[in-house]
Parts: structure tokens; sequence; C-alpha cells
């Protein structure tokens, strides 16, 4: 107790010294003002000193009440400023489509987000019959008529695109008769949901089947080719070739995980192409022989330098020489091209990789850089690929402010170029 009556003392003479330090040169001047009647009217010392003590009383009495009109002049400075404010201006700075209704559940006021998302609407016409689907009708009888203060739903808007919302509705102040409805646009993050969603299935499907196949063939070893070598050995050179595929797709998986969470790259670091794209085309001698497809060279002369990091665009050029040299090998060759462009509003580098296989179809060619797309199953799975291979070349290139362009014709082969920025 004794504690507490001491803190109590300390914050009112902590309070008091604050009063007197923000009234210092009124005090002052009151001073000066009793010294000069001491000094010219003979006044007696103990009316001087008692006038003195008025005067700090009242120094310490009069910022109190001056503090508290500030405040009560700032509370009715925002009061007023706030009653400027309409309806509408309030309802302009909202980002998400907002509706102003009534209690007859009709529009009063919509801001420009509503008027871009739902065309067609305007102050007097019915929302019943603007937004007919079941849980907005729900929505609205739940607030008008009084069961909730504010209520959620989520809806669906079909045309002119889907587009889905997340409805919050409620009333406005006490006694307004009036009524809120804000459209959180959740579309985004359900594009998000989904391709996590097919990503997911698409990855457990591409490895479960070979864990099928290994556990298929374990059954096999341990009953009736138990005691035959023939087949025994035919067995685990396909549980070898299932291993090296989930192995395979493990990896580029990591790869895909590693590539969305890197940050953008650093300025200051060149690539030198010509000698990147060599390294590339050594690497894969021996599968294009092995695949008997020739690899020709028709690069640029001069320096061929572009910004960005030299053991990812090795993985791109990689990727896409490799799947030239297994989808193309019917063309007998593969040309890689690097040559100097000026299409674009900055110069740029553009390097070719040619086959002349069979081709991709037109409609599938939007679509291969997806992951796990494939326009042939069977082929792609026989050459051993995870159908992560694009999607990589895809992230890469983006890191890089760069592109990919695809062009094929069936029967001719296809070409995919990577446009790169050259400084």
């Amino acid at each position: 107790m004794a504690d507490m009556g001491g803190a109590e003392q300390r914050t009112m003479a902590q309070a008091v010294a604050t009063r007197l330090w923000n009234s210092r040169w009124l005090l002052a001047a009151g001073i000066v003002a009793v010294l000069t009647v001491y000094g010219f009217a003979n006044m007696s010392f103990y009316v001087v000193l008692l006038a003195c003590a008025v005067l700090l009383l009242a120094a310490a009495m009069l910022p109190a009440g001056v503090a508290r009109q500030s405040a009560e002049d700032a509370a009715a400075i925002e009061a007023g400023g706030l009653q400027q404010l309409s309806g509408e201006y309030l309802a302009a700075a909202v980002a998400d489509p907002l509706i102003i209704f009534d209690r007859t559940a009709t529009i009063v006021h919509a801001n420009a987000a509503a008027f871009a998302a739902f065309g067609g609407i305007a102050p007097g016409m019915s929302l019943s019959l603007k937004f007919r689907a079941p849980e907005m009708q729900a929505l609205l009888d739940s607030i008008l008529s009084g069961a909730a203060a504010s209520d959620v739903v989520e809806y669906t808007e079909k045309l002119p695109v889907e587009r889905a919302y997340r409805v919050s509705a409620s009333s406005v102040g006490h006694g307004t008769d009036l009524y809120v409805l804000v459209f959180k646009d959740q579309s985004e993050a359900r594009r998000i949901d989904r391709m996590r969603a097919d990503f997911i299935a698409n990855a457990s499907h591409e490895l479960r089947t070979p864990l099928a196949s290994i556990s298929g063939f374990i059954e096999t070893l341990r009953g009736p080719a138990r005691n035959d070598p023939a087949a025994r050995e035919q067995f685990l050179q396909i549980m070898h070739n299932q291993t090296g595929r989930m192995a395979r797709l493990i990896d580029d998986l990591l790869s895909l995980s590693r590539l969305e969470m890197k940050p953008y790259l650093k300025p200051g670091t060149e690539v030198d192409l010509r000698q990147t794209l060599d390294s590339v085309i050594d690497s894969l001698g021996p599968l294009a022989r092995e695949n008997g497809v020739a690899i020709e060279r028709d690069f640029a002369k001069g320096p061929l330098n572009v910004p960005g990091d030299r053991d990812e665009l090795f993985q791109v050029f990689e990727n896409l020489l490799e799947n030239a040299c297994k989808y193309g090998q019917s063309g007998g060759r593969v040309v890689v091209t690097i040559a100097h462009s000026d299409d674009g509003p900055e110069p740029g580098i553009d390097v070719t990789i040619r086959d002349f296989g069979p081709g991709i179809p037109e409609e599938h060619i939007p679509r291969i850089t997806e992951r796990f797309y494939r326009v042939d199953v069977e082929n792609s799975r026989t050459q051993k690929g995870t159908g992560l291979g694009l999607s990589i070349v895809k992230h890469i290139l983006t890191r890089h402010n760069a592109r990919l362009s695809i062009t094929s014709e069936v029967g001719n082969g296809a070409a995919f170029t990577v446009h790169l920025l050259a400084h």
C-alpha cells in the first residue's frame, strides 16, 4: 500500500511539473509584472510572495483546462470532417464491389467496382431481381429480417466470366435503415487451390504407377519367378528402370520447388551463350548418337552474352535439346541456332532448337508447358520423360525476364525458341 501511495505521489508530481513547464512563459511574465510593481509601489515583500504563489497555482491548473479544451476542439473538428464525408465518398474508397441498399432490398448506391463487376446495376433496382442465386436470397432475407446483424456467403457470378466471391452483408449504423453488401473476389485463390490440387493428384499418379509396377514384380519374384533366373533378371531390370523414373520425377519436383522459392536474379552476372550451348551439345552427344541424331550448330559471330544464371540457362537448353533428340529422332538431325534479334523494344538474342521429327499438333502447343501435360503419354514415358521439363524451362525463363515460343507443323518437326534480352 505504501508503494502504491508513493507511485501515485510521483505521478502527481510529474503531472504538476509538466503543467508548470508548459506554462513557463506565462509564469515568467507574471513574476516579472509582480516584481515591477514591487519595485515602483513599495509593496510589502509578503504580498509579493503571495502573488507569486498564486501565479504558480494558476500555472499548475491552467494547462489542464487548456488541454481539455484542445481535446474538445479536436473532437469537434474530427466530427465535422466525418460529417462532410458522404456514403458515396466512403464507398468509392473501397476497392471491392460495394452496394448500399435499403429495407426493401432496393439499391441506394453502388461504387465503381460494383458497376464494373455487375454491369447493369443502378439505384432503384431490386437486389432480389439482380442476384437470384438461392444463397444471395437467403443472405438478404437474414439481414433484412433482423435475424442477423451481419452474415457471409459464398457466391459465384457466372457471366460475363465466372467469378467467385465471398459476400458479406451488414447494417449501416443504428436506425439508418440502410445495409451494405461487400463482394470479396476469391477467384484467384480458388484457381490456385485447383492448381495445387491438380498438381498433387498428378504427382501422386506419376509416383503411384511405378510403385505399383515395382510392388507387382516383387510379389512375382517371391512367388512364381522365385527359381527362374531369366525372369528374375528381366523383372529386376524393369524395377531398376521404374525406380530411376521415380528418382527423375522427384528431382524435377525439387527443381520446380527451388525455382519457385528463389528470389529474382541479381543484376550484374552474364552468361556466354556460345560457351554454354557448346557445353550442352557436348554433354548430350552420347544421347544424340544413341538416337541416331546429328546436332548442327549455327551460331552468330561476335560476343553472345546475356544477363542471367549459367546453371539455370544450361538446364533450359539441356531440357530443350534432350527433348529434340528424343522426340525428333526420326528426322535424323537437330539444328541449334543463336541469332541476334531486334524485333522487341530492346536488343535481344534468340536461341532456337529445331528438330525435324513428327512435330506437335497445333491444339497441344498452348498447353505444352503445363505441369505433367503430355502430347503422347506412352511415347513420353517410353522416352523417360517426367512431364515437368518444359514447366521448369518456363519458370527459369520467367526469372530471366525471357520467354519461350513454339512453332510446329505436323510432319515437319518443331522449333523451340528462347528469347533473351542482350542487356
